[in-house]
């Protein structure tokens, strides 16, 4: 019986896009033929380092801009709600609104002025 070779079509990729191009330019293959080059690890290690920091950064940074919008929103209602309640206050505190309120309880507003108690001194 006749054994099956599949033949492998080599279609050359130099010349049919960018990438390819900037790819044969720079001959990355080449110093790859070995395997990864160790006396680079350090660097790329420390570069994957400031990215991940860099990254991270970016979110702790996000989250409190967040944060910050939220609470600011928060602040301008608990500000409208104290005006609100300040101004309610100040109309309920004035003399003829307490008078009215008292009015039920049989308390009257007294009609005579007050009077200054003098005490003399013995010396």
């Amino acid at each position: 019986m006749a054994a099956n070779r599949f033949k492998i079509e080599s279609k050359s990729s130099s010349g049919r896009n960018i990438f390819s191009r900037i790819e044969n330019m720079m001959k990355i293959d080449a110093a790859f033929e070995s395997g990864i080059p160790v006396k680079y690890m350090p660097y790329v290690l420390f570069l994957a380092g400031v990215a991940l920091f860099y990254i991270g950064n970016s979110h702790f940074a996000e989250r409190n801009v967040r944060k910050i919008d939220a609470l600011e929103k928060e602040v301008e209602d608990l500000r409208a709600d104290y005006t609100t309640l300040k101004s309610d206050y100040m109309f309920a505190s004035k003399q003829s609104e307490v008078a009215k309120n008292v009015a039920g309880l049989g308390i009257k507003e007294s009609i005579q002025p007050p009077e200054k108690v003098v005490i003399k001194d013995e010396h």
